[in-house]
């Protein structure tokens, strides 16, 4: 609980001083919303097919408020033969401080992310989760159009009572020029987690692994159409978050539409 404490103060520390940072007048923001539905060929988290490999459809609502923002997301599941999980349902809240530095704009992400499956029958073991976020972005001051950044994630008790994971996340996207009436974009993400597994982490085969991703996306008005690789370092033979039936960890294509409002 102790190592809980010191984590969450840090979390807090830093949101604190970057609310500071950036002299936000709340007087002067507005209020906003915004709502998505999507369809897509795999629901993959963390390099890991949550659909079987199987098509499904997902949603979301945000309010934004100056630098604090919070929403939903939901999306359909399917872990395989012997689970009952349908509906995975996340909730998540923060803010999003920026500052002027000597190279850039920085926009800073602190936040928390709720992860619910609502109807699944857990067995003795929850599946529901929660993790603290703090990241960064920044548009490079060398190359027009690209951004980076990195984000950290932070459970306490993972899915499924594993104990502590670690999560972090480099993520990288760079705006092409107009092509017809789109506007397309690169971006990629290299992740990798950590826990232990003498807790139970990773059914006890890997206590780490690498995923990635690489793709373009493609913007017209309020939809959008994303072609994504994925993959990760994990092995069917390995057992664990990877399966050892469907292959859920392989590398694979998957293709989303999205339409947003508003």
């Amino acid at each position: 609980m102790s190592g809980f404490r010191s984590v969450a103060a840090l979390f807090g520390a830093a949101g604190i001083a970057l609310l500071a940072l950036s002299g936000a007048a709340l007087a002067d923001d507005k209020f906003s919303w915004s709502a998505s539905l999507t369809g897509t060929s795999d629901y993959v988290f963390r390099g890991i097919s949550q659909t079987d490999n199987d098509p499904t459809i997902q949603g979301s609502i945000g309010f934004e408020y100056g630098m604090f923002y919070a929403g939903g997301w939901a999306s359909g599941l399917d872990w395989g033969d012997g689970s009952d999980a349908e509906l995975e349902v996340d909730w998540y809240a923060g803010i999003k401080p920026t500052w002027n530095s000597p190279v850039g704009e920085v926009s800073f992400d602190f936040g928390v992310i709720y992860y619910t499956y609502p109807g699944l029958s857990d067995s003795g073991a929850e599946a529901d989760y929660f993790e603290l976020k703090a990241g960064y972005s920044l548009p490079s001051p060398f190359i027009k159009g690209l951004t980076t950044g990195s984000y950290v994630y932070w459970s306490p008790e993972y899915s499924t009572e594993v104990g502590e994971v670690w999560t972090t996340e480099s993520v990288a996207s760079y705006e092409l020029p107009k092509v017809w009436v789109f506007d397309p974009s690169l971006s990629g993400v290299l992740g990798w987690q950590t826990g232990e597994r003498s807790d139970g982490y990773n059914a006890g085969a890997k206590d780490e692994y690498y995923y990635w991703n690489a793709g373009m996306t493609l913007a017209v008005e309020n939809l959008s159409f994303d072609f994504r690789y994925w993959d990760t370092n994990l092995d069917a033979v390995d057992g664990g978050l990877c399966g050892t039936a469907t292959l859920q960890c392989d590398e694979r294509f998957v293709f989303s539409a999205t339409v947003s409002i508003p």
